[in-house]
């Protein structure tokens, strides 16, 4: 499922001083709240649990608001500001919370992102880095594409000279099931522009994103 922006140009009088704000959003699947917790409800009743018992008689709901939680991220303004002091060095945003929900199995992967950029002629305001992650995170998928979709959204909106994204998780279909490898972690990245054709610049950011934890 693609993520939709505004990726028009900034107005003439958006660069001069002002920031420009396109629309971060993603397109929705419709969610019926209550088809889910009778879906739940089954599933957990097929599992063997007795939904009479106290403790349990909540547990559909909970579960299906729970899930809907899990692959809901809201929308929010990419803050950009002009690049006025032609600031050309890295930026790097590390650590980044993650929680996300591998598609094979609804189970969470939970982890950091490190993000790093090379300004053009704009730069994005820092909190967007943590909502931009939290947007692409909260839906079901492979930890590939949300490192992969991450990188193309922050290019498509910056225009940056470079930009790479680190992605490190534990996926708990792994490390509670299968195998049960607990404390396996995977890690992904993606890298465009300088960042991936420049040596100097890949080693300086993967060196930074090394030294993150």
């Amino acid at each position: 499922m693609s993520t939709a922006t505004v990726p028009t140009e900034p107005s003439a009088a958006t660069t001069e001083g002002r920031s420009w704000r396109p629309r971060a959003t993603r397109p929705r699947p419709e969610v019926d709240a209550t088809a889910a917790e009778r879906a739940a409800a089954d599933l957990l009743t097929a599992l063997g649990l007795d939904l009479t018992d106290e403790n349990l008689a909540e547990t559909p709901r909970r579960m299906a608001l729970a899930l809907i939680e899990m692959t809901s991220g809201p929308d929010f303004e990419l803050t950009t500001f002009p690049n006025e002091q032609q600031y050309d060095e890295l930026v790097l945003v590390k650590d980044i919370p993650l929680q996300s929900v591998c598609e094979h199995h609804v189970l969470p992967f939970v982890g950091r992102a490190q993000i790093g950029y090379l300004p053009g002629d704009r730069i994005l305001g820092l909190s967007k880095f943590a909502r931009m992650v939290d947007l692409h995170a909260r839906r079901p998928q492979t930890q590939e594409r949300l490192t992969q979709q991450i990188a193309n959204h922050l290019e498509g909106v910056l225009r940056p000279r470079g930009v790479g994204v680190v992605i490190e998780a534990e996926h708990t279909c792994m490390s509670l099931r299968g195998a049960r490898a607990t404390g396996a972690r995977t890690t992904t990245s993606a890298l465009f522009g300088r960042l991936r054709d420049d040596h100097r610049s890949r080693a300086e950011f993967l060196a930074l994103t090394r030294s993150a934890s």
